[in-house]
């Protein structure tokens, strides 16, 4: 199978990485990065307009994308950018807007921010545990950890319905909305509902919840696979100008084969994010996806780490772009299901 990118994804990706590379800079996402609203909302109509979450959709629900090389395309110039836009919302909400079959151009074109609120404090990543209820036409329960939800305008949220579960669209202005920052820059929220009114968009939406929590941990596949290309690189460029005792430290064999060693897992995290993408839609999805899930949680942390600590003590200053790329891979872990959390998804499937 030949996994090169389409004319239309490579052009995508192009733009998408050109306009991070100029608008995007490092320094400037340290300034906006970890104050509201946690990124530059001034640039979000800007990368809208490049077409960045019409990829996220298919044609039929206005999109020109939506498949999974889509998804990665977009997802691994973030993370090779760095960047913290609330993308990642936009496109779980995207998913069950298509699933719902409802309009979804003022999310496409950028001019309504949404996000979409599942997780709870007992049921961070687990459908069943959802507390929230959905009764006459109102809402009551508590989201947590709700990306982007910090800059929503509307919220989709995930509620018991009778003996399922249905998403209903709520207003942030209706709802009570405690945003905040993220560690690794970008933002969130908790969502406080109270008899709080919303309305249905879609019943019996458990398989569609999945479909969007999948596409949600492919994105994240992605996103780590650009970030842990940008830490390589860093890393290298530092390996060949840092001497010690009249050398470049890059000549030292025991760095050699660390170095090698990152390459090796970071080609290992880019074939499974790949192959994860071919199987979205097929039988085999949820499994494909924390398969690549559980490796890259594993391979991200390591890249990370090993990175820093051949760097020595200046990659835990705030000047040095790698501490950024480490805390950024190592938060992509607990994002949508852990490596344990997804390890048990994945013998789940086997076992079935």
């Amino acid at each position: 199978m030949d996994f090169t990118l389409t004319e239309d994804r490579r052009m995508l990706s192009d733009s998408l990485s050109r306009f991070l590379a100029d608008k995007y800079t490092y320094d400037h996402r340290a300034k906006v990065a970890y104050e509201a609203p946690f990124h530059d909302a001034g640039l979000w109509s800007e990368m809208c307009e490049i077409g960045v979450l019409y990829a996220l959709a298919p044609e039929d629900a206005g999109g020109f994308g939506g498949g999974g090389f889509d998804i990665t395309t977009v997802f691994e110039a973030l993370g090779r950018g760095l960047s913290p836009a609330p993308v990642l919302g936009t496109l779980l909400a995207s998913k069950l807007l298509t699933a719902a079959g409802a309009d979804q151009s003022a999310l496409l074109d950028g001019s309504v921010r949404y996000a979409v609120a599942i997780g709870e404090l007992d049921a961070p990543y687990d459908l069943d545990g959802i507390a929230t209820e959905a009764s006459g036409g109102t809402l009551t329960g508590r989201k947590s950890v709700v990306y982007g939800g910090n800059d929503a305008e509307v919220f989709l949220v995930a509620a018991k319905s009778g003996d399922g579960l249905a998403i209903y669209e709520v207003k942030a202005s209706d709802a009570d909305v405690t945003g905040y920052g993220l560690i690794d820059g970008g933002g969130a929220a908790e969502l406080f509902l109270d008899k709080t009114p919303g309305t249905e968009v879609l019943a019996n939406a458990r398989d569609a919840l999945e479909d969007a929590l999948d596409a949600g941990r492919l994105a994240l596949c992605a996103e780590a696979v650009g970030a842990m290309d940008a830490t390589n690189e860093i890393l290298l460029d530092y390996l060949r100008t840092r001497k010690q005792f009249g050398v470049p430290i890059g000549k030292f064999q025991a760095l050699q084969h660390r170095a090698v060693d990152l390459v090796t897992e970071i080609e290992q995290a880019r074939s499974i994010t790949i192959f994860a993408a071919s199987r979205m839609g097929e039988a085999d999805q949820a499994r494909s996806v924390s398969m690549a899930k559980t490796l890259i949680g594993r391979a991200a942390r390591l890249v990370s780490e090993e990175a820093i600590q051949m760097h020595g003590g200046i990659a835990m200053t705030w000047e040095a772009s790698v501490s950024h790329y480490g805390k950024r891979l190592v938060m992509i872990d607990a994002q949508l299901g852990d490596v344990d959390y997804n390890l048990e998804r994945v013998m789940a499937g086997y076992a079935a």
